[in-house]
């Protein structure tokens, strides 16, 4: 399957066999989990989601500090 992901205002796309999660993207990627939110269709959703199919996600960079 095909995912695209928009991030920092660049599109990857990463074939994946599904099915996959949303983390196992994310590691392909080479992007740390808590560094992002995961957006699909305008929603929030958990990174242990599970993905059968191609789809399109934006990340959302988490900003943290002290």
């Amino acid at each position: 399957m095909r995912v695209t992901v928009s991030h920092l205002n660049q599109e990857h796309v990463v074939d994946i066999q599904a099915p996959a999660t949303i983390l196992d993207v994310l590691n392909e990627l080479g992007i740390h989990a808590s560094t992002v939110l995961a957006v699909y269709d305008e929603t929030i959703v958990p990174h242990n989601s599970t993905i059968e199919g191609d789809l399109n996600l934006e990340l959302i960079i988490v900003s943290s500090g002290g």
